[in-house]
């Protein structure tokens, strides 16, 4: 009985080890399923797991030489049975890495689409802005030059007015020299009337005097001979 006891201990720690690597390998593999990438992270996970099956399938051979070595038929064919369901259930596994691998693999790619295409959006919405801000930048020059052009035509009518008003001032003073000149011929010419004026009256003066003179000449004469004797 100790001799079969201890015969059944390798059996027992072999099996607790196929047991262990399997759910190892199922864990790993719904870690395969739910990896975001990068395809990096998935290699490193993909190593992980053939390590955990070459140590499954190490470890099933070892069970499968332990039950072709057993004395009893009996053992011998329930130890091939475990034996067998072990490898259905490695297959399982392989299956199921395959269809992980194949899920992570789609999932990353079109992430990796999905990250293009922002890109490329990024790049047009860059893009369109950059365009805007030329556009924008365009029309600020635009409206800088129009701007620069009133302020010239401003500035070119502001020199005109000041020349206008140079030639107003200019203008001004000279009508008022002429009508300081002026001012001096009225005033000569005042003058020259109110001389004129005093010389009429002393020529008409001269004329009642000389016209009286003369009367008095023609009485005199028309008394001595209409009237010798006064």
């Amino acid at each position: 009985l100790p001799a079969k006891m201890a015969a059944a201990v390798p059996v027992r720690v072999c099996n607790q080890e196929i047991v262990r690597f399997d759910l190892e390998i199922k864990a790993a593999v719904q870690d395969i399923r739910d990896c975001p990438g990068p395809l990096s992270a998935l290699t490193e996970l993909n190593a992980a797991v053939k390590e955990k099956f070459r140590h499954l399938r190490g470890r099933i051979q070892e069970l499968e030489q332990m039950a072709k070595e057993q004395d009893k038929e009996s053992e011998k064919q329930a130890l091939l049975r475990e034996v067998e369901n072990h490898k259905k259930q490695m297959l399982s596994n392989q299956a199921a890495w395959r269809k992980a691998n194949l899920a992570c693999k789609i999932a990353i790619d079109n992430s990796e689409k999905d990250q293009l295409l922002q890109g490329r959006e990024s790049f047009r919405q860059r893009k369109t802005t950059k365009e805007s801000l030329a556009e924008s930048a365009s029309n600020i020059t635009e409206s800088l030059m129009s701007i620069s052009r009133m302020m010239s035509q401003q500035v070119q009518q502001s020199e005109e007015a000041v020349q206008t008003l140079a030639n107003s001032s200019r203008t001004i003073l000279e009508a008022n020299e002429e009508f300081k000149s002026m001012s001096g011929t009225i005033q000569l010419g005042r003058k020259l009337i109110t001389k004129y004026n005093r010389r009429e009256l002393t020529d008409k003066l001269l004329i009642f005097l000389a016209l009286a003179l003369f009367l008095a000449t023609v009485l005199y004469i028309l008394k001595k001979r209409l009237f010798p004797f006064l």
